[in-house]
């Protein structure tokens, strides 16, 4: 069976090979999964508040379907540790000013 990649998250995402050249670009995605958050203020110093930020329950992922891995960010394949169907952008590749042009690997759970 021919494996495919779904891209669900608001990036293109870049595979390049070792000499930077482009293997592989896939599309944005329409759907992007993300984990309901909260913020608790836990504290406060001079005036500051200090807080911290609640993961809940992601939202907005796709059932599995065969042959396919979803491209999603680290926080929500972390938060899914059963999905052997995640994948995020992994060996990221950078241009000489910083900026991000793509990834060598995917990182899968």
């Amino acid at each position: 069976m021919t494996k495919i990649f779904k891209n669900c998250t608001p990036h293109t995402v870049n595979m390049v090979d070792d000499n930077q050249k482009l293997v592989l670009s896939i599309p944005k995605g329409d759907v992007v999964p993300r984990l309901a958050q909260s913020t608790e203020v836990i504290g406060n110093v001079c005036g500051i508040p200090l807080t911290a930020t609640v993961f809940g329950e992601v939202q907005g992922l796709p059932d599995s379907e065969e042959g396919v891995y979803f491209i999603v960010s680290r926080l929500v394949m972390t938060a899914c540790p059963n999905r052997k169907d995640l994948v995020v952008p992994n060996e990221v590749v950078r241009d000489a000013d910083g900026n991000i042009i793509g990834c060598r690997s995917f990182a899968i759970n």
